[in-house]
C-alpha cells in the first residue's frame, strides 16, 4: 500500500468520532487487513496496530489497535471480514474468542494511564448495528464509568447465571445482566451466552449491544455480562457505560 493511501486511512480513522455518519465505514477493516496483518506476516512491527495474533491463521486472527478517542481505549478487531455483532461468524463454533483476547490486553490500559486499574474498572463493549460507526467488528476495551461501577458493585451479589433485567438503570438504560465465573474469559463465549440466554437475541443480533465488566464474587474472579436491545430510535449502546477519559484513574 502506498504512503498516500496509508495517510488517508489514518486521517479517516482520526475523524470517525467527530463525523461517524459520513466517515468511511471500512477504515478499520482496511487498516487491519491491508496494513496490520501484512506487516505482521512480513516479520515487521504490525503498525498501525499494537499487536496482531495470527497464531491460528489469518481467518482466526485478532488485532489490537489504539483508538484515537480516549486516553486508553483500545479496539480488538478480527483480521478477517466480520461485519459486527450481527454477523453469523461471531456465533460460529470455531470463532475466535474475541473477548478473551481483549481482556488479556488490559495491561495496556494500565500502561497508558500509569496506574493499575482494579478488575471492576475494566470493561469490553460491542455496539449494536445501529450505533456502530464501522462495518468491521470491533470490541472497545476501556475504563468503566464511575457511576456504573458503583451501581454494579452494589448489585453484584444479586447476579447469578441467569439473565435478568437490572433493578437499577445504567446511564439511563435498563440492562439485562448475569454473572459469569471465569478468571480470563478463555472458558466462555459472551456472544453465545447472549444469543442463547436472552429471549429473541439470536434472531435479532443486529439489535443487541453487549458489555463484559470485570467483577469478583465471594473472592472468585468473574465478570458481569450486560445486554441491551438497542433500536435506531432510542440509540442504546454498551459503549455508553464506558468512560474514555477514565476518571477512575484520576481518583
Amino acid at each position: 500500500m502506498s504512503r498516500k493511501i496509508l495517510l488517508s486511512l489514518l486521517a479517516a480513522l482520526a475523524c470517525l468520532a467527530a463525523t461517524p455518519a459520513r466517515a468511511d465505514r471500512d477504515v478499520l477493516w482496511h487498516l487491519v487487513h491491508d496494513l496490520c496483518a501484512p506487516h505482521q506476516q512480513a516479520g515487521e512491527a504490525p503498525k498501525p496496530c499494537d499487536l496482531v495474533d495470527l497464531a491460528n491463521g489469518e481467518d482466526k486472527g485478532v488485532a489490537l489497535l489504539k483508538d484515537r478517542v480516549g486516553v486508553s481505549q483500545y479496539l480488538a478487531i478480527p483480521t478477517r471480514k466480520v461485519t459486527g455483532i450481527d454477523d453469523p461468524l461471531v456465533l460460529a463454533p470455531d470463532a475466535p474468542n474475541y473477548f478473551a483476547f481483549a481482556w488479556a490486553q488490559r495491561a495496556k490500559l494500565d500502561a497508558k494511564l500509569g496506574i493499575a486499574l482494579p478488575r471492576e474498572a475494566v470493561s469490553i463493549a460491542v455496539n449494536s448495528a445501529f450505533r456502530r460507526s464501522q462495518d468491521q467488528l470491533h470490541l472497545h476495551l476501556d475504563c468503566l464509568r464511575a457511576d456504573v461501577m458503583a451501581t454494579l458493585k452494589a448489585d453484584s451479589q444479586t447476579f447469578d447465571d441467569t439473565w435478568r433485567a437490572m433493578a437499577e438503570p445504567l446511564n439511563g438504560r435498563v440492562y439485562f445482566a448475569r454473572r459469569l465465573l471465569s478468571a480470563d474469559l478463555v472458558d466462555a463465549k459472551p456472544f453465545e451466552l447472549l444469543a442463547s440466554g436472552v429471549e429473541g437475541a439470536k434472531d435479532h443480533m443486529n439489535y443487541e449491544t453487549l458489555a463484559v465488566v470485570g467483577a469478583t464474587f465471594a473472592g472468585q474472579p468473574g465478570f458481569i455480562l450486560l445486554a441491551d436491545h438497542a433500536e435506531l430510535a432510542d440509540g442504546g449502546s454498551a459503549e455508553d457505560i464506558q468512560d474514555h477519559d477514565c476518571a477512575l484513574a484520576k481518583r
